[in-house]
């Protein structure tokens, strides 16, 4: 099993967090996200701890919510020390009502509106990531009408191609993401920021990429940042406290994916950044960086039954489910591996290949393509789809009029609603 939060009981049922995947499926209805509350603990601590272990004081992690946002996981991540980034009003107000300390988390975004900024400094948002002059100018302006000085990150571009899905590349010169290095714009902004009487700039923000599976990646992007941080010092005197490297460690979507020892890897980015920080002559700054994906993604799994079953003898085989790419878009989108399997039948040869395709009226409507299965597989079935926890659901749609499914956290031994499953009224609530 690619996580070990995965077994098969003595019914030949698919378990997830020790719990009959067929029964969840049969007692809360399909299609079914199921979250592990334990793994996303696990998965937490993994981080703080080694922040904590190889970071200068005052480094933290911060949970990237656009993985997958609902109440419930800011109450989490409050609970496990981590701060927390968001991109819209929608997930900051997530996470207030969830009671989550605004004064640990970054706002992010590539075109915050005024409306944006004013909301974020009226709840008192910990940070801005600042990714433009025009909206650098306009927290300036917004701040001083609140009568604050408003801290803020500048996000920098560092002009680095992580080898990734291209739609999930955002370190490079042409990114739509950030001020790049390479042009003088970084340079050019940090002076305007510096300049600004209601802002405080408390350090630099980047990001390279998603899915990331080795270190390399954040200590070429740490080099290029800290050099840039030196830069920054000789021209303006300023020192940047606070160095955000961006996202997290990818995760096993397949046995082919490789595992990732995370505490290994953090332990050699941090001994590179303390070389570096040396060798240029910098004080060592904090450091935060943003998992997200690696927080929830292998703590997910999504459940499906089977409805149709069609073979075009010497063609190709499908298998038809209730779900699709309503509640995982990310096929359709990158052409993104799962692994999955049918969960009452795992002791059974997979002797039979199709692609499990979803109910929406659309060609691309695809969950995984040649997917081995018993040839036994048959209407009623329950499919599992395994690593669904990070751009599933916070990704869903209601394309053909579908309701959204509910999420059902699993938690020693026990499950429970922490979102509810969609209804027809729901779909119409805001019609006229």
């Amino acid at each position: 099993m690619i996580c070990n939060n995965l077994s098969v009981n003595e019914k030949g049922h698919l378990a997830f967090a020790g719990q009959d995947t067929v029964e969840l499926a049969k007692e809360y209805k399909t299609p079914l996200y199921l979250i592990d509350e334990d793994r996303i603990r696990y998965n937490c601590r993994v981080y703080v701890n080694a922040f904590s272990k190889y970071f200068s004081n005052g480094s933290y992690p911060i949970y990237a919510g656009k993985a997958n946002c609902f109440k419930r996981i800011y109450e989490i991540i409050k609970e496990e020390g981590m701060g927390c980034d968001v991109v819209s009003l929608g997930e900051m107000y997530t996470a207030i009502k969830a009671g989550f300390p605004l004064e640990k988390a970054f706002f992010h975004s590539n075109n915050k509106t005024d409306d944006d900024i004013d909301f974020a400094i009226e709840h008192k948002i910990g940070h801005f990531v600042v990714d433009s002059k025009d909206e650098l100018l306009a927290i300036n302006e917004i701040a001083a009408k609140h009568c604050v000085k408003q801290k803020i990150l500048l996000r920098i571009t560092p002009g680095i191609d992580p080898h990734t899905y291209e739609a999930v590349n955002t370190g490079k010169v042409d990114s739509k993401f950030g001020s790049a290095i390479q042009t003088g714009q970084a340079q050019e902004i940090t002076g305007v920021a510096l300049k600004l009487e209601n802002i405080v700039l408390d350090g630099f923000h980047c990001h390279v990429g998603s899915q990331v599976f080795d270190s390399d990646t954040f200590i070429r992007s740490a080099d290029i940042m800290l050099r840039f941080i030196r830069d920054m010092k000789e021209k303006y005197g300023y020192v940047a406290p606070i160095l955000n490297l961006g996202g997290g460690y990818g995760v096993r979507y397949t046995e082919n994916d490789p595992v990732i020892d995370i505490d290994k890897n953090i332990s050699l980015v941090s001994g590179k950044i303390n070389e570096m920080c040396e060798k240029y002559a910098i004080d060592l700054p904090k450091i935060v960086m943003e998992p997200g994906r690696s927080i929830v993604a292998d703590a997910g799994l999504t459940l499906y039954t089977v409805g149709s079953i069609k073979r075009i003898p010497e063609y190709k085989n499908y298998v038809s489910i209730d779900g699709g790419m309503t509640d995982n878009p990310r096929y359709a989108l990158y052409g993104s591996t799962y692994t999955a399997f049918v969960a009452n039948k795992m002791n059974e040869e997979k002797d039979f290949c199709a692609s499990i395709v979803g109910r929406c009226c659309e060609s691309g409507d695809i969950i995984q393509e040649n997917v081995p299965l018993p040839s036994t597989v048959q209407r009623g079935d329950t499919i599992a789809v395994l690593t669904t926890g990070a751009y599933n659901y916070s990704m869903s749609s209601n394309y053909n009029r579908l309701p959204k499914p509910p999420i059902v956290a699993l938690s020693n031994g026990e499950s429970r609603v922490v979102v509810k499953r969609e209804t027809l009224e729901d779909i119409i609530r805001n019609d006229i």
